[in-house]
């Protein structure tokens, strides 16, 4: 057993699934906009620039929240933090349906975003604190398989549930259902508290002044657009302008790129571990993803082809966990925690970046209804891609040199 205050292994294990299952409700309240897309829009006014600031302002909280979160974490204990942060989202869920006018909504996404942020780095903790360093890559992976399945859900059973029941009626169920779960939270997490003999200064400076893990968060974020833009939001919206898609159809599609990360979250991670080089498997997972968006520019309507590529584009994006756990390398053990946090940070904020601009282009080119305007705005995806994997392949080359010289 580890040094951190849990009585047993079984506990362990449960405070993990807790922070887990955590993230998969998290998941499942981010791709929500992309189900509610026409409601939000029709109900609030919003026009698709205003949409891409409402469903992008969740990345701005989300991720410049990770470092306080981290840190009171740390201090305080996941017991009150978490059980907290459930409930910020679920109150900003509720200003969609309790609201009238579109800056609620937005502050509510906001909050979302906050809270959120406790679900991922609750999970670095209890990951770094109850397995052993080598065990870090697979356990992240396990988590994030089970939190995917949120996002799964947030696909076409969540089209049905509005279709049957309304929005409205989906959004009060998942509310109940945050609720519950910030309260077993609390009855089942224990404080769990670190100490650090450096300044909490100290060590984000000790971070940021680092530049191979700046350098990999931003060629990390760079890709990050496949899952958030493309699968949140945006996904569907062009597979029913641009191929013509059915919206039940179009609206489940997307869901398949999160199954894909399901099994791509432990298969990348095995691949890194077998082939002994993460930044290799990062880029070849950026190029398979720049084929697969080139794909998607074809003029046909398969769903078997658009399943198949989805499929892979969710593979090749786990490499977001092998690019967290390579710049925690970069630094010494003791911030290595808030290595992780900091890059999950710089990676997420690139969300808001790509919905604000895919937004903006498609306003720009005609608006949601435009086949054009929605081409142009997706074709933002496969450019930060081209860009990240010539930044990865910069950084494996420097390292390659790094290690003859070395030798």
């Amino acid at each position: 057993m580890t040094s951190f205050a849990l009585k047993s292994r079984k506990i362990a294990w449960m405070v993990w699934i807790v922070a887990s299952v955590f993230y998969a409700y998290q998941y499942i309240l981010r791709v929500m906009p992309n189900i509610m897309l026409h409601d939000i829009m029709d109900k609030f006014g919003m026009d698709a620039a205003t949409f891409g600031q409402f469903s992008g302002i969740y990345y701005i909280s989300y991720s410049l929240m990770h470092i306080p979160m981290g840190i009171m974490l740390d201090r305080q204990g996941p017991k009150k933090i978490m059980s907290g942060s459930i409930l910020l989202t679920v109150l900003g869920s509720l200003t969609i349906i309790f609201t009238d006018h579109w800056i609620f909504p937005i502050i509510g996404r906001f909050l979302i975003g906050l809270g959120s942020s406790a679900a991922i780095l609750g999970i670095f903790k209890i990951v770094r604190m109850t397995f052993s360093e080598k065990r870090f890559p697979r356990m992240l992976s396990f988590s994030v398989t089970i939190g995917l399945i949120g996002a799964i859900y947030g696909g076409g059973p969540v089209s049905y549930m509005c279709t049957t029941f309304g929005y409205e009626a989906v959004i009060e169920i998942f509310a109940a259902v945050g609720v519950a779960l910030a309260l077993i939270t609390y009855l089942i997490v224990p404080d769990i508290k670190t100490t650090s003999k450096s300044t909490v200064f100290t060590d984000i400076m000790t971070v940021f002044k680092n530049r191979k893990v700046i350098g990999t968060c931003l060629c990390a974020g760079l890709m990050v657009g496949s899952i958030e833009g493309f699968a949140d939001v945006w996904g569907s919206i062009f597979l029913q302008q641009v191929h013509g898609l059915e919206s039940s159809l179009a609206n489940s599609l997307p869901s398949m790129i999160f199954v894909g990360m399901c099994f791509g979250a432990p298969l990348l991670s095995f691949v890194a571990e077998k082939i002994g080089d993460y930044l290799k498997t990062i880029i070849i997972a950026a190029t398979l993803m720049i084929g697969c968006f080139a794909v998607l520019f074809f003029n046909f309507s398969s769903s078997l082809v658009f399943s198949s590529v989805f499929v892979l584009i969710g593979v090749c994006s786990a490499y977001q966990i092998l690019a967290i756990y390579k710049a925690s390398t970069y630094v010494k053990e003791e911030v290595a925690g808030l290595t992780t946090a900091c890059a999950n940070m710089i990676i997420m904020i690139f969300g808001y970046v790509f919905h604000s601009v895919i937004g903006g282009v498609v306003h720009c080119f005609g608006g949601p209804s435009s086949a054009a305007a929605l081409s142009w705005g997706v074709s933002v995806i496969p450019i930060g891609l081209c860009l990240g994997g010539i930044g990865f392949a910069f950084l494996y080359i420097q390292e390659r040199k790094l290690v003859r010289k070395v030798v």
